[in-house]
């Protein structure tokens, strides 16, 4: 029972192939399946692991790996089969990497822990519905239809990721505030000192 969180979670990782293979071979209604059965294993490990108190050091590191890794290789494949554009994988790609260098050097001085907020939830959300969309439309083409946004024609989709890269930025400028906060603080301290 202890190993079911990390079993969900490395079975999170290896549906992550056989998602972008099924998106390159635009098999996109196998992509929608895999990748709806990779949302529902994060959702059960969070509820087995909370509610059985099953919580360990690997799941802490892979839990929040996976989702990123799953994200990321998504819209990748996504972008680089022109499914959406190109400009929303390099906005996530750009957030995660100043996030991570910014978590990474909070938690070596472990003296401060950045907990995941509402947005960022909102986030994971909203991506997986643009994700899902992305895909439903090359199902169904004629869930395809045109929104014009600042005179610009889009997708529904598309709008989708940018209300979901809204939540993300959201999530990064609370990083930087709280990292902002740590850096001043350990500032004053270290003026006191000397």
């Amino acid at each position: 029972m202890k190993h079911i969180p990390n079993a969900l979670t490395i079975c999170r990782i290896l549906f992550i192939p056989i998602i972008l293979i099924a998106i390159e071979k635009e098999e996109f209604l196998s992509a929608i399946i895999f990748f709806t059965l990779s949302s529902i294993t994060d959702i059960l490990d969070g509820i087995i692991a909370r509610k059985f108190n099953l919580v360990s050091d690997f799941g802490k590191l892979m839990d929040p790996l996976a989702d990123k890794l799953t994200q990321l290789s998504v819209v990748f494949m996504l972008a680089f089969k022109s499914v959406i554009p190109s400009w929303i994988f390099i906005v996530l790609i750009l957030k995660e990497l100043i996030m991570m260098i910014g978590g990474l050097y909070l938690y070596k001085r472990k003296d401060i822990v950045v907990y995941s907020k509402w947005y960022g939830k909102a986030t994971t959300v909203l991506m997986y519905i643009a994700v899902v969309s992305s895909c439903l439309i090359r199902v169904i083409p004629s869930l395809q239809f045109k929104i014009y946004l600042f005179n610009q024609e889009t997708t529904f989709d598309v709008i989708i990721y940018m209300v979901a890269l809204i939540f993300a930025l959201f999530s990064l400028v609370s990083y930087v505030v709280c990292f902002g906060k740590y850096i001043l603080k350990k500032g004053n301290g270290e003026e006191k000192n000397g």
